[in-house]
């Protein structure tokens, strides 16, 4: 038999949730308004299938480039390349450098 190739083919670990993280997720996150040039990482939600990125962006830093509708466009450097990613608010978290 061949391998599955689908969308989220082997993300069996990657997208697996901790048990007390499991159910509805918190709004906060949601209602945060991200401007363009803010950074942000992507940490992909499981339980919401809408507007998800593909499991190779999962971790990723990238930066805001513009709004589209409820959807954001992140900018992700993927090797020498920059990839633009259209993902929810649900899929993304402010990135904060620790210094």
């Amino acid at each position: 038999m061949r391998k599955s190739k689908g969308y989220r083919a082997r993300t069996r670990k990657l997208l697996r949730k901790t048990p007390r993280k499991r159910g509805m997720s918190p709004l906060g996150p949601l209602l945060h308004d991200y401007t363009e040039g803010e950074s942000v990482s992507i940490n992909i939600n499981s339980s919401v299938h809408k507007g998800m990125p593909h499991r190779r962006f999962q971790g990723k830093i990238g930066t805001i480039l513009e709004r589209r509708g409820r959807a954001y466009v992140v900018a992700l450097k993927d090797g020498k390349l920059i990839k633009k990613v259209i993902t929810l608010p649900d899929h993304i978290k402010p990135y904060k450098l620790t210094e």
